[in-house]
């Protein structure tokens, strides 16, 4: 609404011609319906075109493993590009707080992001059929409420914002007041972190595209000099130790992304010390089928399929409790060990487990993230890690009494009473 009312006030001297566009998410029935009829009425009112749509996020989140947070999100920013599509708008405006960017950087954080997932809500968001606005990203929600009271407008509540099973909303509701008890300065806080992390990751993008083609080298060396044709890419560990440890985490990041592979920060580290310390022949299998292999003066990366891997279409390790695993067709160690929980805690079922299995994971397979409201299929995990090929079909994950309790790559819910560590795995050649 204030979005709507600021821009209606100042579109003549801005050169704009304004739509307004609401999408009915198929959520919340009756009050859903009273949301579209009061945008449609205020559009009416202000005599400008209305466009509408409906959805089922329900059926989206089904079928294909999201939340409905998730769900809503891809269906609304999937209809705003078919409007840009068809031409009958160019660019479309939300109307974000900082507020909600406040909200956002601190769930990136919650989950480990690197700085470009620090960065948060963007300004301006670029797709090929036009570009998302932020025009309100610098003014709070308490402003934006302000605004509507001095004009006398009314507004629509959605009642499922004050639902805690949404992780925004007990990060609203209940992380973010608790943190502002220690610092009042909060949201100002994570909303500067964000522009910073923004301006970084615009530094860093322009530096590495002028870097990394010099210091990455395609193909073999061959006898006499030059490089033969071949997969992956690799890095001069003397060129690679000259450099501070922040290009040096970019460039084997930007590497391993080049081949479809993108990587977190162990599996980072695992393959920075083994450039900087390693020796020659020793090698690490990483996930989505990444290998790093330390050469007397290179690191080379590749992707490797299972087969050449010598795997099984299906591997087991039996793990005992307390105990670890050196996993050498999967190229991880873990270490299962058991801590002390409240006798009343729901996991006290798993207590009374000595044994865990690791595998690869199977059709069907779920997983619960980490502050994550409801299960996701390994399924859809793993295309959102790009994960392909053979080496998605030998993808870890370990069970405990039919319950999947870890998944390389991504952080799952923790288990009461039992805690898990992983490392990547030193494969001799």
């Amino acid at each position: 609404m204030a979005l709507l009312l600021a821009l209606a006030e100042r579109h003549p001297e801005l050169g704009l011609v304004l739509h307004v566009a609401h999408l009915h998410h198929g959520l919340r029935g009756e009050e859903a319906d009273g949301d579209l009829a009061f945008a449609r009425a205020l559009a009416n009112e202000l005599g400008l075109p209305f466009h509408e749509a409906r959805v089922d996020c329900g059926a989206e989140a089904k079928v294909n493993g999201k939340t409905i947070e998730e769900a809503a999100r891809h269906l609304r920013y999937g209809w705003f590009r078919q409007l840009m599509a068809s031409g009958e708008v160019d660019a479309v405006a939300t109307a974000h707080t900082r507020d909600d960017q406040a909200e956002t950087v601190l769930a990136k954080f919650l989950r480990g992001a690197w700085t470009e997932g620090l960065s948060g809500i963007h300004p301006v968001v670029e797709f090929a059929e036009g570009r998302i606005l932020r025009p309100l990203l610098t003014a709070t929600r308490a402003e934006v409420e302000a605004y509507l009271g001095a004009l006398g407008q009314s507004w629509r509540e959605d009642s499922s914002n004050r639902h805690l099973t949404f992780t925004r909303n007990r990060i609203r509701h209940e992380l973010l007041p608790l943190l502002e008890s220690w610092n009042p300065q909060l949201r100002e806080h994570l909303a500067q972190m964000a522009q910073l992390a923004r301006d970084e990751e615009s530094w860093w993008t322009a530096e590495l595209a002028w870097l990394a083609p010099q210091l990455l080298l395609r193909g073999l060396p061959v006898r006499g000099g030059g490089r033969s044709g071949g997969e992956g890419v690799a890095v001069d560990v003397t060129r690679l130790a000259a450099l501070a440890p922040a290009l040096q985490r970019r460039l084997l990041r930007y590497a391993a992304a080049e081949l479809g592979a993108p990587i977190d920060f162990p599996s980072t580290e695992a393959i920075r010390t083994l450039a900087l310390f390693g020796k020659a022949g020793q090698k690490r299998e990483l996930a989505q089928g990444l290998r790093a292999e330390r050469t007397p003066r290179e690191l080379r990366l590749r992707l490797v399929e299972a087969q050449a891997q010598g795997l099984d279409a299906a591997v087991e390790y039996n793990v005992a409790i307390p105990g670890e695993v050196a996993a050498t067709a999967f190229g991880v160690r873990l270490w299962i060990e058991r801590i002390e929980v409240d006798v009343a805690d729901s996991g006290e079922r798993l207590l009374n487990c000595d044994a865990a299995t690791l595998r690869n994971w199977r059709p069907g397979d779920r997983v619960r993230l980490r502050y994550s409201s409801s299960p996701h299929k390994v399924k859809e995990v793993l295309e959102r890690l790009r994960v392909t090929g053979s080496s998605r079909k030998m993808w870890p994950v370990l069970e405990i009494d039919g319950d999947i309790v870890w998944m390389q790559g991504v952080e799952l819910e923790p288990t009461p009473g039992i805690r898990i560590e992983s490392t990547s795995l030193d494969l001799d050649a």
